[in-house]
């Protein structure tokens, strides 16, 4: 009997379908599952996960150019569409799911869901996707951007608005915050002049320090869930429903943009930029904000914003490779509700954020 070349090639095929950096993160969750970071080593290794988010967000700042970051507000139109669907469209529709609490998810569930509508959207995987799907790159960067600079104040106070006493907020939280994440970003664009060459010839590198510093915070949080029982409070049918909450999210976020897009007449590659821009949410910027807002309850509440993340690249590199393939002359807006088959995932790139 012979084998069919399907089952031949079905090791290749997994390889293909499965993100390194999507495994890296499941990697890292196990590993603080069996063995967290306690004592003395879990303050050190929070301290090193602090550097590591400075230095990432000091990375961001050297890479934008100036002259990108102005030229970016001529499009202010789709900068403030970003921002509407960022931190209007989704904590709308967090509020809208509330009503199956505590049917499908729990009550510490939901704080991380409402905490996932007020994150901030992404720099780096929209870029690659954007940059993917042939779209408005250096729109993708300042929309990634503006998004980041205004989170470090609106995540904070959306945060208190709809979660309420369950976030520390207080004005050193506001501090802490603009220490990790703006002063250092403030310091790059400082420095660019003198080292935008080097970050330019070592982009490859840095990609990898970029994701070392997210996985790093992930351990971090979840080292942090094991001393507060978080998979005793976890549940697998608990996790389901987490993942069809996240689904829907995710499915009306990419609806509603694609949507928004045609209706405003925006041009073939803005709308793929408001696309991604728009429904994408960035771990960078959300796990040490979760730290400094929630403290040691941040590991349940960072469940959902990887969830998320997760589905985010996944179903979204469909699209971008969907969109990719369409000739420059087709001029269709792109729909993101669209069914695309499971063959159009491209190669894994660089998606951060």
């Amino acid at each position: 009997m012979t084998s069919t070349p399907w089952l031949i090639s079905w090791p290749g095929r997994v390889r293909r379908a499965v993100d390194p950096y999507v495994a890296a993160l499941l990697g890292t969750v196990v590993l603080a599952t069996l063995l967290p970071a306690t004592g003395r080593a879990a303050a050190a290794v929070g301290t090193t996960a602090d550097i590591a988010i400075g230095l990432l967000f000091f990375l961001y700042g050297a890479r934008l150019s100036t002259r990108e970051a102005v030229d970016g507000l001529r499009q202010w139109k789709l900068h403030l569409v970003v921002g509407a669907s960022t931190f209007a469209l989704f904590p709308v529709i967090g509020l809208a799911m509330g009503g199956l609490v505590p049917f499908l998810i729990t009550d510490q569930l939901y704080t991380g869901l409402l905490f996932l509508c007020v994150v901030p959207s992404t720099i780096q995987s929209s870029i690659a996707l954007t940059s993917t799907a042939r779209g408005n790159v250096p729109a993708a960067i300042c929309a990634g951007t503006y998004s980041s600079l205004a989170g470090m104040v609106a995540t904070p106070l959306l945060a208190a608005w709809l979660i309420g006493s369950t976030v520390s907020f207080s004005a050193d939280g506001l501090l802490s915050i603009a220490t990790q994440l703006l002063i250092p970003f403030l310091s790059g664009q400082v420095l660019r002049r003198w080292i935008g060459g080097f970050i330019g010839r070592h982009k490859r590198a840095l990609g990898l320090l970029d994701r070392s510093s997210i996985l790093l915070v992930v351990y971090t949080a979840f080292s942090r869930g094991m001393a507060e029982g978080i998979w005793r409070q976890v549940t697998p049918v608990r996790l389901i429903g987490l993942l069809s909450l996240a689904a829907a999210l995710l499915a009306l976020a990419l609806a509603t943009t694609s949507l928004t897009a045609r209706r405003l007449g925006f041009s073939r590659e803005d709308r793929i930029t408001l696309v991604f821009c728009g429904s994408n949410k960035s771990l960078a910027t959300g796990l040490p904000m979760a730290a400094v807002l929630f403290g040691a309850a941040a590991g349940p509440v960072i469940l959902p914003l990887m969830v998320y993340h997760q589905l985010q690249l996944m179903v979204c590199a469909v699209i971008a490779g969907r969109w990719s393939r369409e000739r420059p002359c087709e001029h269709r807006p792109p729909d993101a509700a669209e069914s695309v088959p499971s063959s159009a995932m491209p190669a894994a790139q660089e998606k951060v954020g």
